[in-house]
């Protein structure tokens, strides 16, 4: 059984105890739940209820249950399949799936998933994170490759590193913009006092975002960006927009509160992903189509004051 302490952040303030605690731990809420129930989560030595409303700046320490050792592989995880061969996958994964187990989560994972239709990726990569190269935030839909054998997945991972495979996304933001395109280059690290969350850090990981944008709502203040990670950390774009002003609409974490055309959870999916395959070197080209929550809050924002619903292609959302 493993402890941490979490501070509840101003945008969660007031929130009910078991969602501020998912949120937190980033966990489903019913494991959320299960530590409350269980008697995990304290609160200046009295255990939290469920319902109970919680406060910015209070300290919950929490009680983290062990992961099973055991990875089963279960059929009933959702992500589709948009390529495979011998050597790699691509996969479209949907908000609410978790990318591999960790804390307090040891099942219903994208890998549980994976490892039910692909038993052949056992064994590739690390423990429990079984072909995963690159990961998406739970909240977070979209593209994700994947390594279905050994050659492949050292081979993509040195592909990371040197930055030769291109992640594109797609997020609504607050705020509109003076200038269409930016970057953003600033180092991110673990948050001192939360270490759930993540923070612009003199000493943390060096951290590069460009950002282009495609549309802006000038009565709602919103803007629809494309957002190109150079690095891939720890939710690098909700920080990063964040730091200049813009976080992300539905980031319950990094952004604000009230807004009507917040999808229930943040505004990013994965829309691109170009790379060459790790042994034949082909160009691989994917395209995700936005999940109907998304396309439905961008639908309800109506005609932009500048730009266009178009990608940087110029082909529609």
């Amino acid at each position: 059984m493993s402890v941490i302490e979490v501070t509840v952040p101003v945008e969660l303030d007031g929130g009910r105890a078991d969602k501020v605690l998912s949120i937190l731990l980033d966990s489903s809420r019913s494991v959320a739940r299960s530590i409350i129930d269980g008697g995990g989560a304290i609160v200046d030595d009295s255990p939290l209820k469920p319902a109970e409303k919680l406060r910015a700046g209070t300290v919950v320490r929490a009680e983290l249950p062990e992961v099973d050792i055991e990875l089963r592989p279960e059929a009933g995880v959702p992500f589709d399949v948009v390529y495979v061969d011998e050597d790699v996958l691509v996969v479209d994964k949907p908000a609410g799936v978790v990318v591999h187990p960790g804390s307090g989560r040891g099942d219903g994972t994208l890998v549980n998933g994976l490892i039910a239709r692909y038993p052949d990726i056992v064994g590739v990569g690390q423990e429990r994170r079984w072909g995963i190269v690159h990961r998406l935030d739970r909240d977070t839909s979209g593209l994700l490759v994947v390594a279905r054998s050994g050659r492949a997945y050292s081979r993509l991972v040195d592909m990371m590193r040197s930055r030769e495979v291109s992640r594109r996304y797609l997020s609504i933001v607050h705020g509109v913009f003076t200038n269409t395109i930016g970057t953003v280059e600033a180092p991110i690290g673990r948050d001192p006092h939360n270490p759930t969350r993540m923070r612009l850090a003199r000493t943390g990981k060096p951290a590069t975002t460009h950002y282009r944008r495609l549309a802006e709502w000038t009565t709602q203040d919103a803007s629809l960006l494309s957002v190109v990670l150079e690095t891939g950390r720890t939710h690098q774009i909700r920080v990063h927009l964040r730091s200049i002003s813009h976080p992300i609409i539905g980031d319950r974490v990094y952004g604000r509160r009230g807004v009507t055309v917040d999808p229930g959870r943040v505004w990013l999916h994965a829309r691109q992903l170009v790379f060459g395959h790790p042994i034949t070197a082909q160009r691989l080209d994917f395209v995700s189509a936005l999940p109907l929550d998304l396309s439905d809050s961008l639908a309800s924002l109506g005609d932009p004051a500048r730009g266009g619903i178009v990608d940087t292609d110029g082909e529609s959302l």
